[in-house]
């Protein structure tokens, strides 16, 4: 299952590349609603090669996924992998400077089912596509919208 979204933040693709490779700052929000992440790698500087381990609950069952940078293109890309025991997950982030001071930011997430469960699930969620995607664009509208904020602050 593949979902895709852009949205146009007002600030410099170079500090709109830089907050978002404040992992630390994730981490922290994902702690907040309740995951618990875990850095495995011992990398100083953002880059390909950084780790965690994130243990959530979703459908009142626990989750693990182990989560990599592959990807780390500075100001331009940021592509991640991720692997559970019924999952693979591709997240990409493209930044595209529209002007000086705009910023375009693309985000693709792709779902893949690794065992039969996990096909049945995704089945399912299908159904209710309409509303998995909503609930997408809405995460990358708000995490754009912090962008402003945080780029008029300073």
């Amino acid at each position: 299952m593949k979902f895709s979204t852009h949205e146009d933040v007002s600030a410099p693709a170079e500090f709109v590349f830089k907050e978002l490779s404040e992992f630390e700052s994730f981490e922290r929000l994902a702690s907040h609603r309740g995951a618990r992440i875990t850095r495995v790698d011992s990398l100083v500087e953002p880059g390909v090669g950084m780790c965690w381990d994130v243990d959530f609950q979703f459908r009142n069952k626990a989750r693990s996924v182990r989560t990599e940078v592959v990807r780390f293109e500075a100001p331009e890309f940021i592509g991640f992998s991720g692997q559970s025991s019924n999952f693979t997950l591709m997240m990409t982030v493209m930044l595209t400077a529209l002007s000086q001071t705009r910023t375009r930011i693309q985000v693709g997430l792709d779902i893949r089912p690794r065992t039969l469960s996990a096909r049945l699930l995704m089945q399912s969620a299908k159904l209710g596509r309409a509303s998995l995607d909503r609930k997408f664009e809405g995460g990358v509208r708000t995490i754009a919208r912090d962008l402003e904020h945080h780029s008029t602050a300073s």
